[in-house]
């Protein structure tokens, strides 16, 4: 391929001319049809592939990320997703029949149909510039929008390299990328879209999700979370450990939905350590320094913020520790904390940093897993049948994984989305078609219903409201008290007023 242009902010007076080029050529319906839009799937999918190599190396020199690491879960994830989308998309374009409608209204023909939303925007995170910003791309041109892309300035080689793909592969009327941090970012806010795709950090999704709510936009927002691991005496002590390091290891733990601090009960934390230093001894058998599959933090102000973590915990580090500005290194570190209070707790690290919190019960961990944060964007649960799904019905998350780190993340086709502060909406397969679509309900009232519609015109009488009643008024199936009655026929034998034990309900 061509060699790529210099990372180079766009202006922002250019903007508005933008955004007004991808609306008016959604209102021109170009990107209705399904041919359009896999005309520039198919597109999308060569140019990056014919780009793979310079996306490979731009993921390198921004994260240190190996090839396989950035095939496995950037680009190899992307081509698959534009496959999946286009081998499915005439099925999720089609319309769907309403369900459970009465037999009268039935006769109005009742459907939904799939239309896209408009013009939208979508601001990409750096720690996989090319799946978080390309992914909802991908969903959003299947539902036939328009789009603009604002890839994170924290990877500029990634940036340069998608803005090469999408300029020489997609139609420039319905699809640009606009590069820049803040100002740019701001004047891309100020335009009114049709929705707003973000993801990132809660402090930025929340000044996004105030511009959206002053103009009525729609959002989804996938954001971060001090996501838990909970670890019962009964888990298998080196399952956990292998497989939570490998969740955390991934990206050098610049990953959202890795698990932030780990919740152990206090019989099975010799094990657990042990059996962390075996994983990583097998994982890094020279060190994670001398592993060139290991990343590197983003940028030296992530790494800062770090080692201010790091030095701020009261805890005992276990495991790891070594640190080096120059080359941006950061050792996985496990950290033994004794305080809920301790910041690598109550901060989301968005690192290699993985504080251990020993507790005395499941039901401690539970409730302390709660208060750190309601909400989380992952959970991970580690025990017996019984303990996960006591774990699962007793806490909430945008997802969830039993016996293993973020699996539930990395299945490309299953819906993934955060809930609360740490997140709404969700995408992947074909949730980024839905992501970007509305379901609009259409009725066809047919010519010869006129004369059986006469009781919603005026002058409304007694004998249309008796008729009204007797078309409409559904019957329940309970009694007063709440029990279940027998149906119709319970309501025919004039049984209605009493619950199924039988007893009589009292008027009110």
């Amino acid at each position: 391929m061509d060699a790529l242009p210099p990372f180079t902010a766009t202006s922002v007076h250019e903007i508005p001319t933008i955004h007004r080029r991808v609306t008016t050529n959604f209102l021109d319906h170009t990107t209705r049809t399904i041919a359009y839009r896999q005309k520039q799937l198919r597109a999308l999918y060569w140019g990056l592939k014919d780009a793979e190599p310079a996306l490979l190396e731009a993921c390198k020199l921004d994260l240190g990320k190996s090839a396989y690491e950035t095939y496995m879960t950037e680009v190899g994830w992307v081509l698959n997703d534009i496959v999946f989308m286009d081998k499915n998309l005439a099925r999720f374009m089609k319309d769907e029949k309403a369900e459970d409608i009465d037999l009268t209204n039935s006769f109005m023909k009742p459907h939904i149909r799939k239309e896209p939303l408009g013009a939208v925007l979508i601001i990409g995170a750096y720690n996989f510039p090319i799946q978080l910003s390309l992914g909802p791309l991908v969903g959003a041109i299947a539902a036939g929008c328009t789009a603009v892309l604002k890839p994170s300035e924290n990877a500029p080689n990634a940036a340069r390299a998608m803005q090469h793909v999408i300029r020489n592969c997609l139609d420039a009327d319905s699809y640009q990328i606009v590069q820049g941090a803040i100002p740019e970012t701001t004047a891309l806010l100020d335009c009114k879209w049709d929705k707003i795709f973000y993801t990132g950090n809660a402090n930025v999704g929340t000044i996004i999700a105030k511009k959206a709510a002053e103009t009525l936009t729609p959002i989804t927002l996938e954001l971060g979370g001090r996501n838990p691991a909970i670890i019962s005496k009964n888990a298998d002590a080196r399952l956990a450990a292998r497989r939570l390091l490998w969740a955390k290891l991934m990206n050098a733990g610049q990953v959202c939905v890795s698990q932030n601090h780990i919740l152990v009960e206090k019989e099975i934390l010799p094990a657990l350590i042990e059996q962390m230093k075996l994983a990583l001894a097998e994982f890094h058998p020279k060190g994670a320094e001398n592993n060139s599959d290991y990343g590197r933090i983003v940028n030296e102000r992530q790494w800062q913020r770090l080692k201010d973590m790091l030095d701020s915990t009261e805890g005992k580090v276990v495991i790891g520790g070594k640190t080096d500005r120059a080359t941006l290194f950061f050792e996985p570190t496990v950290v033994e904390v004794h305080d809920p209070g301790d910041p690598l707790l109550k901060d989301e690290s968005f690192g290699p940093l993985i504080p251990i919190l020993p507790v005395d019960s499941l039901n401690e961990a539970i409730r302390t897993a709660n208060s750190l944060h309601a909400t989380p964007l992952g959970l991970y649960a580690f025990g017996s049948k019984a303990e996960t799904e006591k774990i699962l019905s007793e806490t909430r998350s945008g997802g969830a994984s039993v016996n293993d780190g973020f699996y539930h993340a990395s299945i490309p086709t299953l819906a993934f989305g955060g809930v609360g502060d740490s997140g709404s909406g969700s995408y992947r397969g074909k949730a980024s078609f839905d992501c970007f679509t509305h379901r609009r309900s259409v009725v066809t009232t047919p010519w010869w219903m006129e004369r059986l519609l006469a009781i919603r015109y005026p002058p409304y009488t007694d004998a249309k409201l008796k008729q009204l009643k007797m078309l409409t008024a559904a019957k329940p199936h309970f009694g007063r008290q709440g029990g279940s009655t027998g149906g119709l026929a319970w309501w025919v034998l004039g049984l209605g007023g009493s619950d199924k034990t039988g007893a009589a309900t009292r008027s009110t």
